[in-house]
């Protein structure tokens, strides 16, 4: 493990692509091998990228990654993606409209599944965006599902939410006004080219404009044409102000907490399911079934299983 550690610090997308197998199959390899990784974290920029499907989160991000190499930034990107029902992997369709990266060595993009979690992201994503960090990368972006109002979980691991619209998102806006439209920091109006455009750009002025300034940054829209390439600078130039502004104010720090809380709900989540699900095909499970067959609360007995699973996991502790 310490050998493919030290070629992911190095810069190796070989060694990168298989710490990121490791932790997304998860157990005791994927535990070992991020108590290394996460002694070599630098901490760079992650930007979320969030929004409906079809409204081109895939070829915006595409866009930011030739910005950023422009601007000679190494760049890491995680596209989370609904999860195959035959395999239980990711169905590749957002890396598809990034391939004319794929032979750049200062680019990697990894797509995820999400194998069932809600919030628009996979339970491995915090241990992902380490693994990228160790391998050097400047700023990590992060595509979540599609899932719209649910795409919320971004907010836990970036540092900047970008929430991509377009055209015509009148009722989108409505119904995520209780969720991606109160964590976002930017606003990408994409297909800006399209009617429409000017009239949902102030439909999201009005629906951000006073939680904008209770958290003391009013979200920027930006209008983009990514299919043209056109308003990426513009994007960049707002993500960038973002990060000057947490920086400055020291909010920077309460995000970082934020990841840091997320992740180790996650971690701990992920061993006790773990846990659990081999207790649940155990002799001893069947007994305590049994007992429950008989009269006894199942309530209570399910206290003696999380109480014996405890003390269990912290007898595994190193």
């Amino acid at each position: 493990m310490s050998e493919l550690v030290e070629k992911l610090t190095s810069g190796d997308k070989r060694a990168l692509a298989r710490v990121i197998t490791i932790v997304e199959d998860g157990g005791p390899n994927a535990t070992s091998i991020m108590r290394e990784v996460c002694k070599h974290l630098k901490n760079p920029h992650v930007i979320g990228v969030a929004g409906p499907p079809g409204v081109g989160k895939s070829t915006l991000i595409d866009c930011l990654i030739t910005e950023y190499r422009k601007m000679g930034k190494r760049v890491g990107v995680v596209a989370v993606d609904p999860t195959s029902p035959l395999t239980g992997g990711a169905l590749l369709g957002d890396r598809v409209r990034m391939q004319k990266h794929a032979l750049d060595d200062g680019v990697f993009i990894r797509s995820m599944a999400s194998r069932g979690a809600m919030g628009g992201l996979s339970r491995a994503i915090g241990a992902v965006i380490h693994a990228m960090d160790a391998f050097g990368a400047d700023v990590i972006i992060v595509e979540t599902i599609g899932g719209g109002q649910l795409d919320i979980d971004v907010s836990n691991y970036a540092h900047t939410v970008v929430a991509v619209l377009q055209p015509f998102s009148g009722d989108e806006i409505q119904m995520m006004k209780a969720g991606l439209m109160e964590v976002a920091d930017l606003f990408v109006v994409n297909k800006a080219d399209l009617p429409g455009a000017e009239q949902t750009i102030r439909m999201i002025f009005d629906a951000v404009r006073e939680s904008g300034r209770r958290r003391g940054w009013l979200p920027p829209i930006v209008k983009t044409s990514a299919a043209m390439g056109e308003g990426i600078k513009e994007v960049v130039e707002a993500i960038e102000r973002h990060w000057k502004h947490l920086v400055e104010t020291g909010l920077i720090d309460e995000r970082r907490k934020r990841f840091a809380k997320a992740e180790i709900v996650d971690i701990a989540y992920q061993r006790l399911r773990d846990e659990l699900s081999r207790f649940a095909s155990s002799e001893e499970m069947d007994g305590l079934a049994e007992r429950v067959v008989y009269g006894a609360n199942p309530y209570e007995v399910a206290d003696e299983v999380l109480y014996l699973l405890s003390e269990r996991l912290l007898s595994k502790k190193p």
